[in-house]
């Protein structure tokens, strides 16, 4: 049985990237798929002194550590990956232990650009570096203009995009 946890930078109804984490999950073919919750409060040192660690943050980082594996597909904010993931790392790193470590971990991203998020998986891999788990380094899956990528049903068109997310999952099937 393998549980899978995909995580979506983007908080959007329409979001091309949480699009992007469902055709993976599909195509990884897990027993348990979980899309995680990312619509938590900013972080505060002061609100977690006071309030603890939020309850929906606290069950981000148990569906982190009971996950088999997590996919994560950011959208390219100012070169960047999103406040919204930013803000779900930072606070997950404030809960006891460390649900990332050694975690297989793939990672891509659906942007409107030509690089299809190039610099946004550059940074994520920097930003969770300290959290040491097992991100796997290719292939890239770089979905660019993404608003035209999904046919009318939500499922990934073109041939090399649909190739690497197929080799992107299979090599974190292995990982496993």
């Amino acid at each position: 049985m393998t549980t899978l946890l995909g995580i979506s930078g983007s908080l959007r109804k329409a979001s091309t990237n949480t699009l992007l984490v469902r055709n993976a999950a599909e195509v990884f073919g897990a027993d348990t798929f979980t899309l995680a919750d990312l619509d938590l409060p900013l972080y505060n040192a002061d609100r977690e002194l006071v309030e603890g660690v939020p309850a929906k943050v606290q069950n981000l980082s148990d569906q982190i550590a009971a996950a088999d594996a997590v996919i994560i597909s950011t959208p390219e904010y100012n070169k960047a990956p999103s406040g919204v993931l930013k803000n779900a790392l930072d606070w997950a790193s404030r809960t006891e232990g460390n649900p990332w470590k050694n975690k297989p971990v793939a990672i891509m991203s659906a942007a409107a650009g030509r690089a299809g998020g190039e610099r946004t998986q550059f940074a994520l891999r920097l930003m969770m570096m300290a959290f040491r788990p097992h991100i796997l380094q290719g292939p890239e899956v770089l979905v660019a203009n993404s608003s035209n990528q999904f046919d009318e049903n939500g499922k990934l068109t073109g041939e090399m995009n649909i190739k690497t997310l197929t080799e992107l999952m299979d090599e974190l099937k292995a990982r496993i």
